[in-house]
């Protein structure tokens, strides 16, 4: 017998012993959940919706911390440095994990290394939005005009590097049309424009365009992403409709630092996950435009891994910078 491995083997057994006992009493205090955006918007609302629910589940406070800007960056990289024994975690989303990392020339955090992926909360389809005065009716259609009409045709976004404006390039990449990007300072100002016929088209948030849409002030064409969407079952995607592969989506989900014990990461996870599944949780953000996921670790993280990857391609070819 080789008494060397002896010590060694006790020492793992401490260590997993010590762990399994720290996940078993944790939570010990309250849970700070961080926002990386404004307060009010759908990150900020779902993360209270949802921490309400663990709250009462883990007889601990979830106290949601709006921290933004800078694209959400700043939000982030607070909880890459937090120790990572489980009190603070992110409500992270595409662009600071998918989207930021190759959109910004600097961000002071990385996105694969810093972070636990715990699950992905939601999915919130975009949807391609047309001025009614545009003589289409579909998105093959739509096609056809664009390549009739190249550098006529202006799609506006509300920012540069927003899932909005990518979309625009990747249908443009996609469909071999030449479409003129305009951003604006949010995705209001750019509907407004759309609905004015300023601009003739935008990518937008499925839950912001929907009174325009039911209102007739714009035409909704398809959604965005691989599959038809729970919120408007009746539009077809873009990749159905002559595209196929097309899905952009914004997306979002609980992070934790990384190195915080995987006991720990399966509590959060079983906590969420099950907040997600309230029936009443559910409808109301069905109402918000956000469809529930509850994917496990290692399905979050394995989409991240696919989705920096889409998105760094889109980005590089569309020449999209943030200094």
């Amino acid at each position: 017998m080789d008494c060397t491995r002896i010590p060694r083997a006790l020492a793992v057994l401490a260590l997993a012993a010590s762990s399994l006992a720290f996940a078993q009493e944790y939570p010990a205090k309250p849970i700070r959940f961080v926002v990386p955006y404004p307060a009010g918007g759908p990150l900020d609302t779902v993360a209270r919706l949802l921490g309400q629910k663990v709250s009462a589940s883990v007889k601990q406070p979830v106290i949601v911390e709006d921290k933004p800007g800078a694209g959400g960056n700043i939000g982030a990289d607070l909880v890459a440095k937090a120790p990572p024994d489980g009190y603070t975690i992110l409500m992270g989303a595409v662009a600071t994990h998918a989207i930021n990392p190759t959109l910004y020339a600097h961000i002071p955090y990385d996105a694969a290394r810093d972070f636990a992926p715990v699950t992905q909360v939601a999915s919130t389809p975009n949807v391609l939005v047309v001025n009614p005065a545009l003589p289409v009716s579909n998105v093959r259609e739509f096609i056809r005009y664009a390549k009739a009409h190249p550098g006529q045709l202006n799609f506006g976004s509300g920012s540069t590097g927003s899932a909005g404006h990518l979309a625009g390039e990747l249908f443009d990449a996609m469909a071999g049309v030449k479409m003129v990007h305009v951003p604006y300072k949010g995705a209001a100002p750019a509907m407004q424009d759309l609905i004015a016929g300023r601009v003739q088209l935008m990518f937008d948030n499925f839950a912001s365009a929907s009174a325009q849409i039911e209102a007739g002030r714009v035409k909704a064409l398809a959604v965005t992403t691989a599959k038809r969407s729970e919120l408007a079952q009746e539009l077809p995607t873009i990749a159905e409709s002559g595209l196929p592969g097309f899905d952009i989506n914004t997306w979002f989900g609980v992070f934790a630092p990384a190195g915080t014990p995987p006991a720990i990461i399966d509590r959060l996870h079983d906590e969420f996950v099950r907040a997600l599944a309230d029936p009443g949780v559910h409808e109301a953000m069905l109402k918000l435009g956000a469809e529930p996921v509850g994917s496990t670790p290692a399905q979050f993280a394995a989409y991240i891994r696919s989705e920096a990857a889409k998105y760094a391609k889109v980005i590089k070819a569309s020449g999209a910078r943030v200094d």
